[in-house]
């Protein structure tokens, strides 16, 4: 007789506050994704209104920032106070959206809404950015996310990665920490991104399709994994006496396969623009870098004192529905202005770092890191990239993602180091500015590079190239 035991496990498990959820959910929504949900409380919990219909509010706040000084020069006297410079007048699109007025009643477009299309490695950023990682494991994973090609594929090894950085060689990472970094980008968005070769972008494809019975599936990742040069003949009377099956079932199993995308990275270079309202201005005003959040283009959630008062006095069980009404307006009112602070704070973080952009472009973009931010910012580091992922500052030099101002560190022959940002700059300069009879090829891009200091393999720069989505030398050729 078999008699039934029982095993008492232990095991930690940490659970966020509603609170917490509702105050994370909110961080890492896009503007217009935190305007819908805002808008949808507001019509349905009495306890909120929006603070837009009552009286105008104070000006936003902002940071100022003096201009980077050049090495060596003393640091400039900070300029006597002035009286507070006026809101940026943005552009706006002329199309069928809402708009928020300001308090003042003028009929304008406070959002910048801008069109824009997430690349590929922006759209594997914003989904890598809802993981808790470990600063080595993110950066691995940003590692590789980097060096996909334009159809969704790594074809450069691994170890190779981290040679291009030319980092600390005892810090060399092994291979398993690659290989956990790989399957995680093999599992953010489309499926079959992330592979090595035609075999396992089809076979990441079949494990994660859905409908299809196990059978079925079986048959097809042998086809793929074993007879994938058979199918291409097209040669059925070979597949069918290696896999022993049936003419109906390899049938099917074919047209599954044929089904598949094995170029899943061309799906983001169609995609119809999108459009993006900015969480902040950056402006030069007196000499200095400013920060502005874009509260008027957002719902201004604010707690309904007249209902508050009147549900106090009523003494209602703090169980009732109502009671949790209110608990949960005053939740969102407080994660609401959370989530202005954190992002306001976080775009004067990559501002202060950045200033050099802000002067000179892309060729002066630094290196810098999630992490470098968390640590200025005291925050998790985590916290910082849902605050970055999917938000959107209007510059003198355009409308940036805050991600385009994080990018790798590259090291020079002289020990300093400079971004990947900038040296995919600096080839798109020394392309325009090539011969059209003469064209540079890769190893002419990569010996101009390191007489300026910057060692990359050939391979890299073919990589930052094609990125750059610039044909190579031979089709750029004009007679």
């Amino acid at each position: 007789m078999v008699y039934p035991t029982q095993e008492l496990r232990l095991r930690q498990q940490m659970t966020l506050a509603p609170r917490l959820q509702q105050s994370v959910k909110l961080l890492q929504m896009t503007a217009l994704e935190f305007t819908t949900a805002v808008e949808q409380a507001l019509a349905s919990n009495p306890f909120l209104e929006d603070a837009d219909e009552q009286e105008a509010e104070q000006s936003p706040a902002m940071a100022v920032f003096p201009p980077a000084a050049d090495a060596g020069d003393p640091a400039a006297p900070d300029p006597a106070p002035q009286a507070e410079p006026p809101l940026p007048d943005a552009p706006a699109y002329s199309g069928d959206y809402p708009t928020r007025g300001q308090g003042d009643g003028q009929e304008r477009d406070q959002g910048l809404w801008a069109a824009s299309t997430l690349s590929m490695s922006q759209r594997l950023s914003l989904e890598l950015g809802n993981y808790q990682l470990a600063p080595r494991d993110r950066l691995l994973t940003e590692f590789i996310i980097d060096a996909l090609d334009d159809d969704g594929y790594l074809r450069v090894p691994l170890a190779s990665l981290w040679g291009d950085a030319q980092r600390d060689a005892d810090t060399v990472p092994e291979e398993g920490e690659w290989m956990t970094a790989l399957r995680l980008v093999q599992q953010l968005d489309a499926p079959g991104l992330g592979a090595r070769n035609l075999c396992e972008c089809l076979s990441l494809q079949l494990a994660a399709a859905a409908g299809i019975g196990d059978a079925l599936r079986a048959l097809a990742l042998r086809i793929v994994r074993e007879q994938l040069d058979r199918l291409a003949r097209n040669d059925c009377t070979g597949l069918r006496q290696q896999l022993g099956c049936s003419e109906d079932a390899l049938r099917e199993a074919c047209a599954l396969i044929r089904s598949l995308d094995p170029k899943p990275g061309g799906r983001y270079s169609a995609e119809a623009p999108v459009y993006v309202v900015p969480d902040v201005f950056v402006d030069k005003w007196q000499s200095r870098w400013r920060v502005l959040p874009n509260r008027n283009a957002m719902p201004q959630a604010r707690l309904h004192q007249t209902y508050a008062e009147l549900f106090r006095r009523a003494r209602l069980d703090d169980r009732s529905p109502m009671a949790q009404e209110l608990q949960e307006a005053r939740w969102l009112v407080r994660n609401v202005e959370q989530r202005y602070v954190t992002i306001q704070r976080v775009a004067e973080a990559i501002v202060k770092r950045q200033q050099t952009f802000f002067e000179y472009g892309d060729v002066a973009l630094r290196p810098l890191m999630l992490r470098e931010v968390a640590d200025d910012l005291d925050m998790h580091e985590s916290t910082v990239s849902r605050a970055t992922v999917g938000k959107y500052m209007v510059t003198p030099r355009g409308v940036f993602e805050f991600r385009h101002f994080f990018s790798r560190e590259l090291a020079t022959d002289t020990g300093g180091s400079c971004s990947a940002t900038a040296v995919r700059a600096l080839i798109k300069e020394m392309v325009e500015a090539e011969d059209p009879a003469m064209p540079l090829s890769d190893v002419a891009l990569t010996q101009q590079l390191a007489a300026n200091g910057i060692l990359l393999a050939r391979r890299t720069v073919s990589k930052y190239r094609g990125q750059l989505r610039m044909p190579p030398a031979e089709l750029r050729r004009r007679h």
